[in-house]
């Protein structure tokens, strides 16, 4: 038997496009501090950074881990519902890999096409997959509505006009999108649709093989339309998972609360830190930045202004961010290229085996 041809510097294509990405990541990063802390003392904000309390910011840290954790735990339950050979391990490195990609591609557009490209790598149905992905955003997608129209309306007293206009465009924005899911949910041919797009960015970011999989993909929608019928008879698990996506945006929603107690403030109440999160992630969610970059920190500037006052408010949105974006980017890129590694070293071994 001949030995396989191989690509040797597949692995490395891959690594060096991830690195572009981080670079781009970073660079925008580093926009965002000119242009956000251009009027704040960037001095002062890196002491009321390295001050922080840390207890407070490990809690913070531990949300974070249970916010994935929830995701994880609706994907899996979805999964296992549909007799998917999966474990719960499993189900929180896919959800670690979703984040990383949506983090670092504009308008989070490569984070669920990759995530259902590496469970297809670990046989699991492309159309469970990505029926368990829909489900999951669509609860995502309720939670920030529901939260977030409530703390817009707690919430106008504190807010500048600016800010109002740009919640009420995420409002829309959101909505749709909801609309859309709950369509692609119950509709196999909008589920087709997104199948090709998922096919798109794959060819996008220039994954090998893709055409000879788009065959097989386009015949496991017959499965998806079984996990439609599942749906619209076991309304129970549907609705449990949409409980869980409140749960995990509320936990997300906390950590500026962690934020002001590991600053040592006091006088704004909980509620009101909450549900001013839940204003920001609103207003910025829809708009197509890798992971809202800029938009996020200049809207909680402009939100948290009167909580933290002048003199902490530059060292609460790094915190804030670090906590729950910048610091989980870098963690879960890692996730990424050990994965990566794992699957190569794994393909190598099968190719071995069959010589």
């Amino acid at each position: 038997m001949e030995p396989e041809k191989k690509n040797p510097d597949s692995i490395q294509k891959i690594f060096k496009r991830i690195f572009i990405y981080v670079l781009i990541f970073v660079l925008l990063i580093g926009i965002t501090f000119f242009l956000v802390f251009k009027d704040q003392d960037l001095g002062e904000a890196l002491r009321v950074y390295n001050n922080a309390r840390f207890g407070f910011v490990a809690l913070g840290i531990i949300l974070m881990f249970g916010y994935f954790a929830i995701e994880a735990w609706n994907i899996y339950s979805i999964l296992k519902s549909f007799g998917e050979k999966i474990n719960y391990w499993q189900a929180y490195k896919f959800t670690l890999i979703g984040f990383f990609f949506c983090s670092v591609t504009p308008g989070a557009s490569g984070g669920q096409p990759l995530e259902i490209y590496y469970m297809s790598k670990e046989k699991i149905s492309t159309a469970h997959a990505t029926l368990a992905l829909l489900i999951q955003i669509c609860g995502i997608q309720i939670s920030v509505l529901i939260l977030g129209i409530i703390g817009l309306l707690v919430s106008l007293g504190r807010m500048e006009a600016s800010i109002i206009w740009w919640t009420l465009i995420g409002l829309v924005i959101n909505g749709v999108a909801l609309a859309a899911l709950l369509i692609g949910i119950f509709s196999k041919k909008i589920t087709k649709k997104f199948i090709d797009f998922f096919i798109y960015v794959l060819k996008f970011f220039n994954y090998k093989k893709i055409e000879k999989k788009q065959e097989s993909i386009n015949k496991s929608l017959e499965q998806y339309s079984e996990g439609a019928k599942y749906i619209k008879t076991h309304q129970k698990e549907f609705w449990i998972c949409i409980a869980r996506s409140f749960a995990q945006m509320s936990i997300y929603f906390i950590i500026p609360f962690c934020v002001y107690k590991a600053l040592s403030l006091s006088g704004t109440g909980f509620l009101s830190l909450f549900f001013l999160q839940a204003v920001l992630f609103m207003a910025t969610s829809g708009l197509p930045l890798p992971g809202a970059i800029g938009a996020s920190e200049a809207a909680f500037l402009s939100l948290y202004g009167l909580a933290f006052g002048e003199e902490m408010l530059g060292g609460a949105v790094l915190l804030n961010r670090s906590i729950s974006f910048y610091w989980f980017v870098f963690i879960t890129m890692f996730v990424v290229f050990v994965n990566i590694i794992k699957l190569r070293a794994a393909k190598d071994k099968n190719s071995e085996e069959t010589k």
